[in-house]
């Protein structure tokens, strides 16, 4: 049973972001590229939702936080583009391609992965830390535990939007893309980069430049995830 405290803030916190993400992806066209991401991320996102139901977070306030502050940063990159605002660098290509014809689904999928845990993970690890007033090294666990979700969002990318290996042949450039990039090695990147960022809270101007140089070279990456190789 989660004690009502955790169950509130749970409510108040996971449940509003999985309702925003939905009303996202009822107001878009399926074939847009961020409403695919968005599909992926709000699959996974109820996945994180079912499990602090069940108990499976040590730290359920921790793991809370932490998965709310995560998402609030791509919400806060769509409420940017709606408001005709420049979204951060890492999101950008993702928007500015959303509706390319060239660009395949699982593409647009992995260009929003890249950008959130490449990204966006880092800080939110960051923010939960100046939310809760604790350490990176005492939320390990339970980013190590969302880990564990984000790992169902591959699955699942592969699962609903990979060619039938009938259709995608060694030859074809989307077997090179996917093999160019890896979601543990992203996690890991992100992990790094939180507690790099967190040494560095006492130099904001230095703070400042990781987070900018972060952010375009994730963007960059995007930018390759989404190159254009036409339909199947």
């Amino acid at each position: 049973m989660v004690p009502l405290e955790q169950f509130t803030a749970r409510v108040h916190g996971v449940d509003a972001v999985v309702h925003r993400m939905r009303a996202l992806g009822a107001a878009w066209p399926e074939r847009d590229g961020v409403a695919v991401f968005n599909r992926v991320y709000l699959a996974v996102t109820e996945e994180v939702d079912r499990r602090l139901e069940t108990g499976h977070f040590i730290d359920t306030r921790a793991a809370i936080t932490l998965d709310v502050r995560f998402a609030e940063r791509y919400l806060d990159a769509v409420e940017a583009v709606a408001d005709e605002r420049r979204p951060p660098a890492c999101w950008r290509p993702l928007f500015q391609l959303r509706r390319h014809p060239g660009v395949r689904p699982l593409q647009f999928a992995l260009a929003g992965i890249n950008a959130h845990i490449g990204h966006d993970l880092a800080l939110a690890v960051v923010d939960t830390c100046r939310t809760l007033g604790c350490e990176p090294a005492e939320l390990e666990d339970e980013f190590d535990r969302v880990g564990d979700v984000l790992v169902s969002l591959e699955e699942r990318i592969r699962e609903d939007l990979m060619p039938g290996p009938d259709l995608l042949q060694i030859a074809d450039p989307l077997t090179h893309l996917l093999g160019a990039w890896s979601l543990d090695r992203a996690r890991d990147a992100a992990w790094s980069a939180a507690r790099a960022v967190w040494a560095l809270r006492e130099l904001p101007d230095l703070a400042g430049e990781f987070v900018e140089r972060l952010d375009t070279g994730v963007g960059l990456v995007g930018r390759c995830l989404l190159t254009p190789l036409g339909t199947l």
